[in-house]
């Protein structure tokens, strides 16, 4: 993934495009504070799940700042923040939502033997190690938590 962003960097450069070079530099600063953090505590950096968790944590900052902005009338500030999203999200996995999230969480369900509320947490730690980084886990959880509660007999 590293190599991806740097390659894209390099055409970003190339060809002069402003906003995407200085999108792909604040991922490579973040990926690189990371990788700091984690060999000040005597780890080796950080992994391509880390990496993973970096840009979705920069999309859903972007995202929540676009919204921010829009609502305070500053039309071009939300827009740029969405361009940088969009750039980062270049490098996500393709995300699973909608019908389909529904359908892995309710396999999930049955495939764990879970009956109510009390086994969300094995379904979330199911899900998560089934689809890493492929699923928003915050609308997961949600969706595990009504078919939990429609199952439960607690």
């Amino acid at each position: 993934m590293r190599e991806k962003i740097g390659t894209a960097l390099k055409d970003a450069k190339a060809s002069g495009d402003k906003c995407r070079l200085a999108t792909l530099r604040l991922v490579q600063a973040a990926i690189k504070d990371r990788d700091s953090a984690s060999r000040d505590n005597g780890g080796d950096g950080v992994a391509d799940d880390d990496v993973l968790d970096i840009l979705q944590k920069m999309v859903r900052q972007r995202d929540v700042s676009a919204v921010e902005f829009e609502e305070a009338g500053q039309l071009d500030q939300a827009e740029q923040e969405r361009k940088e999203a969009d750039i980062i999200r270049e490098f996500l996995p393709v995300q699973i939502d909608g019908d389909e999230m529904q359908r892995l969480c309710e396999a999930t369900v049955k495939d764990i033997d879970a009956h109510g509320l009390r086994d969300i947490g094995r379904c979330m730690s199911e899900l998560k190690s089934r689809y890493p980084g492929q699923m928003d886990f915050v609308q997961a959880s949600c969706v595990m938590k009504d078919l939990l509660r429609s199952g439960s007999k607690d």
